[in-house]
């Protein structure tokens, strides 16, 4: 199946009530469509260095920051699909690339094991990424529940609407069940508007309406800030 490897586009980010959320997907009605697959459970395995640097560097919300993740949009076994996306962003503009392979491929690769049997420019990137880091490996799971839509009239316009976030530190891998630490109140929805340009007049006018304003919340960070700094006691914090 053919998937899209290269983004490059604006992510604005919202904490919304269950009422809020009603509000937004009632105007939403006649111009966005929830995508084929409804409502479903993406897993992640983040990557990050011994001392937690890609992180670390993020959450100092610098112009410039990078993550490394395998993710999956159900759970899969050793050969079904995975992709391997290397995200950055630079001045609120987000540049995402990713293949799709194998989970024991992915895994394989990453971990040195292997080379990447994809032979590509991304693949090269995502190479020069790990040598670069040097000690790379998954440190966190990270699992949500996601309802999608897409624009009817064929625009990039996309909004998704995550809750039930989870995060752990153990069994680090897409194969097993969802489970851990919860980083989201009870009640609360995260909203993500994705767009190459501008935000429909639409969208705007409900926002405005309702009073919703944009916030910073990364799902790694909110997890590294609450859990696993605090078991750390900021041992990292200067390396």
């Amino acid at each position: 199946m053919a998937y899209q490897a290269v983004f490059k586009r604006y992510e604005m980010k919202y904490l919304l009530t269950m009422e809020q959320k009603e509000k937004i997907e009632k105007a939403m009605e006649p111009y966005m469509e929830l995508d084929q697959y409804g409502r479903t459970v993406i897993r992640n395995l983040y990557y990050d260095t011994d001392q937690y640097r890609l992180v670390r560097h993020s959450i100092e919300k610098p112009p410039y920051k990078e993550k490394l993740r395998v993710r999956s949009y159900r759970r899969v076994d050793k050969g079904d699909p995975v992709y391997v996306e290397l995200k950055k962003k630079y001045r609120s503009v987000v540049y995402k690339r990713r293949l799709s392979l194998a989970e024991q491929e992915a895994m394989k690769w990453l971990s040195g094991e292997t080379h990447c049997a994809n032979h590509s420019q991304i693949a090269d990137e995502i190479d020069y990424f790990v040598e670069y880091y040097k000690t790379l490996h998954p440190v966190v799971f990270l699992s949500y529940e996601r309802e999608a839509f897409y624009a009817k009239n064929g625009s990039d316009f996309r909004v998704t609407f995550d809750d039930h976030i989870l995060c752990r530190q153990e069994e680090l891998s897409l194969t097993g069940e969802v489970w851990g630490n919860p980083l989201l109140e009870e009640g609360k929805v995260l909203m993500e508007l994705k767009c190459s340009g501008g935000i429909p007049l639409w969208m705007i006018q409900v926002l405005s309406g309702e009073h919703i304003y944009k916030t910073s919340f990364s799902k790694y960070g909110t997890a590294y800030q609450t859990m696993i700094f605090p078991a750390t006691k900021g041992e990292f914090l200067y390396a």
